[in-house]
């Protein structure tokens, strides 16, 4: 998208020089807990992963012909529990292979269930009505941490006949509450740490010194500090001896204010423009337009007089063609230090859409007159 000059006249340029000359308050920093912008590292949740069978489907499983790993997975079932299957052709569409997915939160303990998800492997159509089979779920060390059973909820449907077929949500993936029972606990004992380790979602030097500052001011000792842009180390003080469950509770609700990187994300495909409250614009002109050219197709049809013997009905082009290059439209200064969001506000009270918005911001940047990231998706 090229940056062409379409500016608009002369009462338009009077509103945005208006619009952006406005006094502009202070940046006032907006607090938030520290449970809110980080986490205690170790205290997480791990991912379940497994491959089992859905039966009881009406019709709407697996083509075994099709589905190798469908068919052979109910073989190597049924011989498990002593029916021998292999010397018959099994045709059933009542059997789906299905991948299920699980999170085990922290300090799950044997015993707990967790939900499960259950998304289809072959080409079954639903898996309406259908009941997961015991499935054990594996963690990334290939350890069995959880068994899942239980009939499958799905909010889809699909319905249809041979002209047409209606399908609403997704009938191939459902869950089952509470379908997996804890077998193996990751053990991690909590009030044994000397030391804690606080991770930023969103890493930055100085909201990582802030959040030690605000440790340090409620506790009255130096216990934390920051070692880099996203962690925070602090030490388990001496009148908290045993009790880091309650050191966590009393961190994590005390209030920062965080800060951030100026930047600009733009999605090109959508449109979207998306900036930060501290990103700045230079002294720079910006010239906006267009080029436009119209044309019109308005043909005419020529009959000829009554009761004429020579004459014939034909259809006569008629073109009409304008170009519009914009001539009136002007160049405008935009003063330093204004603020992103008054130069948006600015254009778009002009009727400057969002593509073309792009367009601008792109070509400040290229010229260095704006003091910020700009990330495209």
């Amino acid at each position: 998208m090229s940056l062409a000059m379409r500016v608009l006249g002369v009462a338009g340029l009077a509103f945005l020089a208006a619009a952006l000359c406005v006094a502009r308050p202070g940046p006032a920093g907006a607090q938030s807990r520290i449970k809110d912008v980080a986490e205690f590292e170790s205290v997480r949740a791990n991912m379940l992963i497994g491959y089992g069978l859905v039966v009881g489907l009406n019709g709407t499983g697996d083509k075994l012909e099709n589905s190798i790993f469908t068919r052979e997975s109910l073989i190597g079932m049924l011989e498990r529990l002593g029916v021998n299957a292999r010397s018959e052709a099994l045709k059933t569409k009542n059997v789906a292979a299905v991948m299920v997915t699980a999170t085990l939160p922290a300090f799950t303990r044997q015993g707990n269930r967790i939900d499960v998800t259950v998304s289809t492997m072959g080409d079954a159509t639903s898996l309406l009505g259908g009941t997961l089979l015991v499935t054990p779920l594996l963690g990334a060390d290939a350890e069995v941490y959880a068994v899942a059973q239980g009939s499958v909820a799905v909010a889809g449907f699909s319905a249809g006949g041979a002209a047409q077929t209606v399908v609403k949500g997704v009938p191939t993936t459902g869950r089952i509450a509470n379908g997996a029972i804890v077998e193996k606990e990751i053990r991690f004992e909590l009030g044994r740490l000397s030391n804690l380790r606080l991770t930023l979602r969103n890493p930055d030097f100085t909201t990582s010194r802030r959040i030690a500052q605000s440790i340090n001011g409620f506790i009255g000792q130096p216990i934390a500090r920051p070692i880099d842009n996203a962690t925070v180390i602090v030490g388990v003080p001496q009148n908290y001896p045993g009790e880091t469950v309650a050191l966590l509770t009393d961190i994590e609700q005390l209030p920062v204010t965080t800060d951030q990187v100026a930047r600009v994300v733009i999605d090109e495909t959508t449109g979207v423009i998306v900036m930060g409250e501290n990103v700045r614009i230079s002294t720079v002109a910006v010239a906006q337009g267009n080029l436009t050219v119209r044309i019109t197709e308005t043909p005419q049809v020529s009959q000829p007089e009554p009761f004429s013997n020579t004459g014939r009905t034909v259809v006569v082009p008629r073109t009409d063609i304008q170009v519009d290059e914009n001539s009136d439209r002007k160049l405008t200064v935009l003063p330093g230090s204004v603020t992103l969001q008054e130069l948006v506000n600015g254009l778009n009270a002009m009727g400057i859409g969002p593509r073309d918005l792009i367009a601008i911001l792109q070509a400040i940047k290229a010229a260095g007159a704006m003091q910020a990231e700009i990330v495209t998706m």
